[in-house]
């Protein structure tokens, strides 16, 4: 398998994830002991969470009100252990990001962070429901001394206009995806990319209570996709694409 060069200003992502432990540690004042508690049941705790709680008449809500600290848990340690696909999504985020991103569901904040080292982009809009996630990113954008690069935001400007977005893990968690895909596809410049991946499935032991899994809605997001993105080639093995708007 082929081993790609790390693009050296991303190279802080393979060194500490862009310091996420010490911005957890700042973030939510607790010791090195108890986060790493946190991190060996974040999976189990978020999908006992969703299956307790998720229902798709609600889905928004559960995201914004009811996820709490928990989804930062399982975002971070997932970060933190998949260096290597994530690395490659940075890698793909280099080659392609340009001008004005948005990070759509931006989570915790590292394809944000990824987006504003690049010099070909002028500025990031990191966007996320979840106050938690808000509140954090801002916390590492002060940290990064990125605040001039990105602005964080819970709802988007319907006029604005973005020449990149990047959406990673999010449209399984919409009710009706497809029609994010035609929000993008008005947000976004002419020609401009759009950044993204998808997982439609609750996973081999339901671990995954709150992805979306229905096959109508599935056929759905692909024919809007087919009809109004051409997929772009790009080299790295991981499931993110990249499509250029038509």
């Amino acid at each position: 398998m082929s081993t790609f060069p790390i693009v050296p200003h991303l190279s802080g992502y393979w060194q500490d994830a862009f310091n996420l432990k010490q911005h957890l540690h700042q973030f939510l004042d607790i010791d090195a002991a108890q986060l790493e508690s946190k991190f060996a049941t974040a999976l189990q705790d978020l999908a006992e969470l969703g299956r307790r709680d998720f229902n798709w008449d609600d889905a928004s809500k559960f995201y914004r009100d009811r996820v709490g600290e928990a989804y930062l848990f399982e975002l971070a340690t997932w970060h933190l252990t998949s260096t290597d696909y994530i690395g490659d999504t940075l890698r793909l985020i280099g080659d392609r990001a340009r001008g004005r991103v948005l990070d759509f569901g931006g989570g915790i904040g590292t394809h944000a962070i990824a987006s504003a080292l690049c010099p070909d982009v002028s500025h990031v809009v990191y966007c996320d429901i979840n106050p938690v996630n808000y509140n954090f990113v801002k916390h590492r954008i002060r940290q990064l001394n990125l605040e001039s690069k990105i602005t964080c935001c819970m709802e988007l400007d319907p006029s604005a206009k973005f020449d990149t977005i990047t959406c990673f893990d999010v449209m399984e968690h919409l009710p009706e995806p497809s029609q994010q895909l035609l929000k993008f596809h008005e947000l976004l410049t002419d020609p401009g990319s759009m950044i993204t991946n998808w997982y439609f499935s609750k996973g081999a032991n339901q671990e995954f209570p709150f992805h979306l899994d229905d096959s109508a809605t599935i056929d759905r997001f692909f024919k809007v996709l087919q009809a109004n993105f051409l997929e772009v080639f790009h080299p790295y093995f991981i499931t993110t694409r990249c499509y250029q708007k038509m």
